[in-house]
């Protein structure tokens, strides 16, 4: 079983009443309580359709039923499965993000994943140099100087959430949660432009001003809009092998429809 990469339009998601109720029976009913807090129906639909993509994977590549995927949390807040795998998949680590539009999942066999999405917006009701000026201490210098090196405000907004993606895509790898500080990690971006579509692996991490060898990050744009990190790194007692050995190519992200939900 090798690698997943999977993306759900929850943007596009327009659940009658019906098919609602239907996904919700899907999630065990303290998700369904978790999910029912959201304000926004938006965002209650992204959580949903996070916690199904996690299902999906369970139960299509460990063989789980669904209605015996018993999912939890971590102290930090990682999902993690609960049930007792005795099989060669039961190392296979997931990770989930939603915002904007997408849903998107990423799972290893054999390395720790963390995965973030984040759509380029403009900031609510204060300017792009205050909102910097009051995100700066979450980037080193060296990264501030990347993003505000872009030609408009426009596309420094989009580097900087480029930035977020790669640093969210770390912390949910090594599930840490909030308390880490960003600033011990900093990014080198390449290449500048990223075209939709395309995976990309040449962006590198330093950690306390060290290069890390060992984690890898891919990058793909959805859109104009959408771009998605992908952190993998090594798990204790498995030696990562190059990435052509692993996959034999890089890995896409492949989209899931509604339909492909379901088995309760």
């Amino acid at each position: 079983m090798g690698s997943v990469r999977w993306a759900f339009p929850c943007g596009a998601w327009r659940p009658r009443r019906r098919e609602w109720l239907l996904a919700a029976q899907l999630v065990q009913p303290e998700e369904k309580d978790r999910i029912g807090q959201f304000v926004f129906a938006r965002d209650a639909k992204a959580a949903l359709a996070g916690r199904l993509l996690m299902r999906k994977l369970i139960a299509e590549k460990m063989c789980i039923p669904w209605n015996e995927v018993h999912l939890q949390r971590t102290s930090k807040g990682k999902p993690f499965l609960a049930n007792t795998v005795v099989s060669i998949n039961s190392n296979y680590n997931f990770n989930i993000s939603h915002q904007g539009d997408y849903a998107v999942l990423a799972a290893e066999p054999e390395l720790q994943v963390g995965i973030d999405i984040m759509k380029t917006n403009l900031p609510g009701s204060s300017s792009v140099p205050n909102f910097f000026h009051i995100m700066k201490r979450q980037f080193t210098e060296t990264e501030w100087d990347v993003i505000k090196s872009m030609s408009n405000e426009w596309m420094q907004l989009d580097m900087f959430y480029r930035h977020w993606a790669l640093k969210e895509s770390f912390i949910k790898a090594i599930g840490v949660g909030i308390g880490f500080n960003l600033q011990r990690i900093e990014f080198n971006v390449s290449p500048l432009q990223l075209e939709v579509g395309q995976v990309y692996k040449e962006t590198k991490m330093l950690l306390d001003g060290e290069k890390e060898e060992e984690w890898t990050f891919e990058e793909t744009r959805f859109d104009d809009h959408h771009h998605v990190a992908v952190a993998l790194g090594k798990q204790t007692g498995f030696v990562q092998k190059d990435s052509a050995e692993r996959s034999g190519k890089e890995k896409c992200f492949q989209r899931t429809a509604t339909g492909t939900f379901h088995g309760a």
